[in-house]
């Protein structure tokens, strides 16, 4: 068991998209880390632990659900810091079944943090999501703006920011981050966000769909996510305390997107088909600069270089696999 200091976090949903690139950066820092994790996305734990590109000897991994209490209090015994990343990911995995939507995002939220103050945590970060604001006509969407969610996903993060900031203390603090849509490859990759589709679509079909073109979609590389919580794990917890924060980069239009990994990956077909969803959403993330000096230094461009290397060496196998896709999996366990 390891010994109580700053450098024991939990990761929960530490074996999903991001964590599965944060943990090994972290275990790599001299972290000891524990993973709170259902690897619903893998076929066991060991064979996430075989994937981690660093030295396992200070990981611990749980396999267990943040809906159970007796699982998040396992995992939270020993941990200065928590890192929350764990819930059903993205708008259409939550529609699938409200009720379970809620008893893990937000129920399972709630046995998280409960369990981190009584624990003795210093320090959580949550991962909330850029989605919050729904739809905005402002050119900036800051963090002051009024929140409006378009989807019990995005209600539910509302409801555990709060949550999370009621409950901060002298002796419990914490931040809220709201991410853009992240891109890039992982271990546990995801091929239903923007940006890795068309990388997929391109590589794999030689021709990208584009629906519409004009909606605005903000975007953060996978490894400025995982820079970003690393720094939030370093900085002092007094700067960050209940503290919001934006942490996006290129607001680009949907046909941008598109040109940019056409180019990345060395050639495509465009196929653009009108569409009603004309649903726009783009954040400023200006603050996070300005008060923690932190700024991205990863394009959409070099995501999909990334992830196009990725399909060539054989990393991402069966592209169709239920696997990369949240909703198709998220279907099958929930039926």
């Amino acid at each position: 068991m390891p010994s109580l200091n700053k450098k024991n976090v939990l990761i929960t949903g530490g074996a999903g998209y991001v964590g599965s690139v944060l943990v090994p950066v972290l275990l790599n820092k001299g972290y000891q880390v524990t993973v709170l994790d259902t690897f619903w996305f893998w076929d066991s734990p060991e064979q996430y632990r075989q994937a981690l590109a660093a030295p396992t000897d200070n990981l611990r991994i749980i396999k267990g659900d943040i809906r159970n209490k007796a699982d998040a209090s396992q995992a939270l015994e020993n941990i200065n810091s928590v890192i929350h990343l764990a819930c059903l990911s993205n708008d259409p995995s939550a529609e699938i079944d409200p009720e379970f939507t809620q008893a893990v995002n937000y129920n399972g939220s709630v046995n998280v943090i409960d369990a981190a103050k009584k624990s003795g945590v210093r320090r959580f970060i949550y991962a909330s999501s850029s989605s919050v604001y729904g739809v905005k006509s402002e050119p900036r969407v800051t963090e002051d703006l009024p929140l409006k969610p378009l989807t019990q996903y995005s209600k539910l993060k509302i409801e555990i920011e709060n949550y999370l900031l009621d409950s901060l203390s002298d002796n419990f603090k914490g931040v809220v981050i709201r991410p853009a849509t992240v891109c890039g490859y992982s271990p546990r990759q995801r091929l239903d966000v923007i940006v890795n589709i068309f990388v997929n679509q391109a590589v794999n079909h030689g021709k990208i769909k584009v629906f519409g073109g004009e909606q605005l979609r903000p975007n953060i590389h996978i490894k400025d996510m995982v820079r970003l919580y690393e720094e939030l794990l370093e900085l002092p917890v007094d700067k960050i305390n209940q503290k919001i924060y934006n942490a996006g980069y290129e607001n680009k239009k949907v046909m941008e997107i598109a040109s940019l990994v056409r180019e990345a990956v060395g050639g495509a077909e465009l196929e653009i088909t009108p569409t009603d969803d004309l649903r726009s959403y783009h954040i400023c993330s200006e603050k996070i600069n300005r008060e923690l000096g932190f700024a991205p230094k990863h394009t959409i461009k070099d995501a999909a270089q990334e992830l196009k290397k990725a399909f060539i060496d054989n990393k991402i196998k069966n592209a169709v696999a239920d696997k990369y896709y949240n909703m198709r999996l998220m279907k099958k366990i929930i039926n």
